[in-house]
Formats: structure tokens, C-alpha cells, sequence
């Protein structure tokens, strides 16, 4: 397993997981001149065996992985650790692998080449989402019951299935009830960016929701749109 610096302060700790040794070297430098201790791991399954040993602040993940293909490790560390921020760094461009990567959880995507200064003010960012996400952690409207830690959803007493966006998507409304969120602000705060290639994404994922939750989903209760706004949630 191709490891090195294993810490255990999670204050300080990012993981990388990139198998270019001279990529290895520029994403070590640019966390270690802000302070940061780095793990380096060189294929998807040393990532995850190293995510599982230690303690992160953050995880920096490559796409391209001997292995572990990079979409399966961000799917698995979301699965088991759905509040870490994963920042997917990476040369692949198409704008569908991006979508299916938020779709799986990560927080944000990072396209080679890369700003250093970028890459950094979008993992602390990150980081910075996750400290400020509330201790919700089950939460009941109208049939519905949810359970943010355990990543499990019932609609009158029957299971139903959320993908981890779904349920950070949906986190974020609980927590900003009767509050009207723009659909740049919901890409910004949801999915980490500042701009995407377009805001039907955010239309997209929620009639998705709809679907699961409402009981009319053309006739939204709960997840309601104010028009020329955004969108507000109404418990």
C-alpha cells in the first residue's frame, strides 16, 4: 500500500488519493504550505483501506485508479461516511461523469490542470460546509420519516430509496425550512460550486424528490417552487 505521513488529527488531515506520482507530489506540496498533513495513496483500494484506518478532514480523490475506479470510492466512503467532503480531482471534462459524481455525493470537481489556489479555497470550502452542517440527524414531515445518519427513508411506514444527494439535497432544505433558496445558492451550498453548465441539475434532482416524497408530485406540498426565485421547503 502506497501510504505515507498516516496521521490521526482530523483537524489537519487530507487525504489524497492519485496514482500520477508528479500529481502526488503538486497536491502534497499545495496542502502542506497551508498546513495540512497529507496521506498520499496510490490506487482506490490503499484509499479506502487508508479512509478506514484514519481520521480526514477532507478527502482529494483522483478518478482514474488502479483497482478501485474512482466514482466506486467516492460512492463507498459516501456510503459509510456521508458528511466527509470528498473533492474529485481530475482530467476527464464530460460534463455526465460530473453529474453522475455529485449524484454519487462528492462536494465538488476540480478539473486538470488546476489553480492551486483554487483547489484549496473549494476543499476548505468543503470543510467548511461540513462544519456548519446541523445535528439533525431523523426528521419527520407529513408520512415521511428520515433518518440523515443511517441514510435510510419511509414514506407511509414503507422504505424508500435516496441517493446520498438526494439526502444531503434534502438535509439542506430541512435545515433552511420556509427559507426560499435560489438555485444558485442550492449549487453552491449542495453540490460546491459556483457555477455549473446548467441549473436544470438542481430541477432535475428535485422532481426526483418529488416523485419520492410528495404525495402529488405535480402538485408539490413539501418541496414547493417560488417562481422566478427558487425553491422553498415546507414542512
Amino acid at each position: 500500500m502506497d501510504v505515507t505521513e498516516l496521521q490521526t488529527d482530523s483537524r489537519t488531515q487530507i487525504l489524497v488519493v492519485e496514482d500520477d506520482p508528479r500529481m502526488q507530489k503538486i497536491l502534497q506540496r499545495v496542502f502542506r504550505e497551508q498546513g495540512y498533513h497529507v496521506t498520499v495513496c496510490g490506487d482506490g483500494q490503499s484509499g479506502l483501506d487508508a479512509f478506514r484506518a484514519g481520521r480526514y478532514s477532507a478527502v482529494v480523490l483522483d478518478l482514474v485508479l488502479p483497482n478501485i475506479f474512482g466514482r466506486d470510492v467516492c460512492k463507498t466512503i459516501k456510503s459509510e461516511q456521508e458528511d466527509m467532503p470528498v473533492i474529485v480531482v481530475s482530467a476527464i471534462t464530460d460534463v455526465a461523469d460530473k453529474v453522475l459524481l455529485l449524484e454519487l455525493g462528492a462536494d465538488d470537481y476540480v478539473t486538470k490542470p488546476f489553480s492551486p489556489r483554487e483547489l484549496m479555497a473549494r476543499v476548505q470550502a468543503a470543510m467548511r460546509r461540513r462544519q456548519k452542517t446541523s445535528a439533525i440527524t431523523t426528521y419527520s414531515f407529513g408520512d415521511c420519516e428520515i433518518d440523515f445518519s443511517k441514510m435510510t427513508a419511509r414514506r407511509g411506514g414503507v422504505s424508500i430509496t435516496l441517493t446520498a444527494h438526494e439526502f444531503k439535497l434534502l438535509k439542506y432544505f430541512v435545515e433552511h425550512a420556509e427559507r426560499v433558496l435560489s438555485r444558485d445558492v442550492l449549487l453552491n451550498e449542495v453540490w460546491g460550486y459556483n457555477s455549473y453548465p446548467t441549473t436544470r441539475t438542481v430541477d432535475n434532482q428535485i422532481l426526483k424528490l418529488r416523485q419520492k416524497l410528495e404525495p402529488e408530485s405535480a402538485e408539490p406540498r413539501y418541496l414547493r417552487t417560488v417562481y422566478g426565485a427558487g425553491y422553498k421547503f415546507v414542512p
